[in-house]
């Protein structure tokens, strides 16, 4: 039998659920008791250069994969983002990666900048308006935000769903990850002038369309975070600090010349370390000596309690000289090591068991950005990882808050099964612990096979939809 971890469901209390991170030798800011608006931290509204966030409850952007093969969005997509608005939270973090070019979608139906992309971007912030305010909340303190990425090596964007990796640069072990057919095709220095060109053109449409703020994507082993490894990069792009961090810079240049008025924000992976495999009884291994790994940015080894933070220093000093200030922290990539970046009691189907309790992931993502907001105080900045924390995560992210460990607590897979859970909390109503997520993983699980993401095991909506039976079948086949 592969190793098992006590579920977060079967700590009752607030002493057992303490006890429990106690014993993994690890620490959690922690209140044993919720405070409902206004008297909570979670409900202060705070200043950003986007405007002020009327609370502390950010949602974190999702890849969709329910919109048109031509990149447009679908009813499902447009339910999804009503249901962020009904949420309760002010800071909306791009709500969705938007990719910029078609080679750059990491499934044959995300969102894409395309000849409609204006009028379809205005009709997904209203239907998210019309949700916050049929919460019966104001929109005045509501920040909305939308991520732009390229997939890079993750790429795949057509519909006969196979790979088409692009890479910043050659790799080990993913590229034999991603390709069975030789070495991964490398984006040249003009590829990546034409990507900075068309991150531009798509914030000066999310800017008409309303946003507030873009997201210039550097997270998840997407393109943008990979080409700050790309120490072996030959050319502008890569090599030292300022090449492998060009095309950020190039790219906020065009914006505040094409797009004056529109803040930029920055997601990031804070820290990574090397990618992971099945291993015995399918609980993840390194997949290359750690203490040799040379392709992290921010590397964390393994057996240190924090990761080396120099990367994510030198980055976010960067961001400050730029005039930045919104930015989302997270950590490594949903591809190579999930369980340091999305913590989870079950795996999605291309997975593998966590080869730690999923408290400790939680708990290194929280104390890398509690670090890291200690260092860069006037930063706004939004923590990731809470939603494995389930009934306690208002627990901690309220001492979080309190005790300056972040500005917002991010909410991702959490709002698929329990959108409202912000505006439960903040109202001081008790949990209904029914909708609350349990990192089941079925809403990457059926991406991965070909359909729709939705919480299948707890949304009736989405326990209703044909592909919840397909995914049932494709589950008890494997």
């Amino acid at each position: 039998m592969s190793r098992t971890y006590p579920r977060i469901a079967a700590l009752k209390t607030a002493a057992q659920f303490e006890a429990h991170v106690a014993s993994l030798g690890t620490a959690l800011p922690f209140e044993p008791v919720v405070e409902a608006a206004p008297d909570s931290p979670l409900a202060a509204p705070i200043d950003t250069t986007a405007g002020t966030a009327g609370n502390r409850f950010c949602i974190l952007p999702m890849e969709g994969w329910d919109g048109t093969p031509d990149g447009r969005p679908t009813d499902l997509t447009r339910r999804r983002w009503q249901r962020f608005g009904e949420s309760g939270a002010k800071l909306i973090w791009g709500g969705e990666a938007f990719a910029v070019r078609h080679d750059g979608r990491a499934n044959p139906n995300q969102l894409c900048l395309g000849p409609s992309s204006e009028a379809d971007l205005v009709q997904l912030r209203e239907d998210l308006l019309a949700g916050h305010r049929g919460a019966g909340l104001g929109t005045d303190d509501l920040v909305i935000g939308l991520q732009l990425t390229h997939s890079g090596r993750y790429s795949r964007p057509d519909a006969a769903k196979q790979p088409k990796p692009l890479a910043a640069y050659a790799h080990p072990v993913l590229d034999r990850r991603v390709s069975s057919g030789g070495p991964v095709p490398l984006l040249s220095d003009d590829d990546l002038d034409d990507l900075s060109a068309r991150l531009v053109q798509a914030a000066v449409l999310a800017q008409r369309a309303g946003f507030t703020f873009v997201d210039i994507k550097h997270c998840h082993g997407y393109l943008g975070h990979e080409l700050l490894s790309a120490r072996s990069r030959d050319g502008k792009f890569g090599g030292d600090f300022a090449g492998r961090t060009r095309l950020l810079r190039q790219t906020v240049e065009g914006i505040r010349r094409d797009a004056p008025g529109l803040v930029i924000g920055v997601r990031l992976s804070a820290f990574d370390t090397t990618p992971f495999r099945k291993g015995v009884e399918d609980v993840g291994e390194p997949d290359a000596v750690q203490a040799d790994y040379g392709y992290a940015f921010g590397r964390w080894d393994g057996t240190a309690a924090l990761p080396d933070l120099a990367d994510a220093r030198e980055f976010l000093g960067l961001l400050q000289d730029l005039g930045i200030d919104l930015v989302c922290l997270t950590a490594g990539s949903p591809y190579y090591n999930p369980h340091i970046q999305r913590p989870a009691t079950f795996p999605p189907s291309d997975g593998y068991q966590p080869p730690e309790d999923p408290l400790m992931g939680v708990a290194r993502q929280i104390a890398v950005t509690a670090a890291l907001k200690r260092e860069f105080p006037a930063l706004r900045i939004a923590g990731s990882a809470y939603s494995y924390l389930q009934e306690w995560l208002p627990n901690v992210g309220q001492a979080v808050v309190r005790t300056g460990g972040a500005d917002f607590i991010g909410l991702g897979r959490m709002v698929l099964s329990y959108p409202d859970l912000p505006r439960d909390v903040l109202r001081g109503v008790t949990l209904r612990r029914k909708s609350i997520c349990r990192t089941f993983s079925d809403c990457t699980t059926g991406p991965r096979n070909g359909l729709v993401s939705g919480c299948f095991p707890l949304d009736p909506f989405y326990m209703a939809h044909p592909d919840h039976a397909r995914l049932k079948a494709l589950k008890a086949e494997a």
